[in-house]
């Protein structure tokens, strides 16, 4: 007698299905539509992922540049200070700062003009 998958096959749908769970129309009811919406919303996802480490080091980018340039530097200049400093901040730590911390910043931003040597 030939096997049919049914127990199996049963749970793989139910399994789809759940993860379907409130898509519009025909992507939450139907297998091959929401197989395929499936398969095309992991595949944003992974992308999406990857994207949003990008977008966030832009924005930290950006605000440090901000407060590096009221503060007399330019970004490069700031970064190229902090490394001859030798301080080891992230952006993204630098960009906390920048925003929540400005006292912290100043201090960071006093070091690296001594590093570069230029007039405070």
């Amino acid at each position: 007698m030939r096997t049919k998958k049914g127990a199996a096959r049963n749970r793989a749908k139910n399994r789809l299905f759940k993860r379907v769970k409130g898509y519009r129309g025909g992507r939450g009811t139907l297998l091959r539509t929401a197989k395929e919406t499936l398969v095309r919303a992991d595949a944003c996802a992974y992308r999406d992922r990857r994207a949003r480490k990008r977008e966030f080091r832009k924005l930290w980018i950006i605000r440090i540049n901000a407060a590096a340039r009221e503060r007399g530097l330019r970004y490069s200049e700031f970064i190229y200070g902090l490394n001859k400093a030798e301080i080891a901040l992230d952006r993204k730590s630098l960009a906390e700062m920048a925003v929540n911390d400005p006292s912290a910043f100043d201090q960071v931003v006093e070091r690296v003009k001594d590093a570069l040597g230029t007039a405070a």
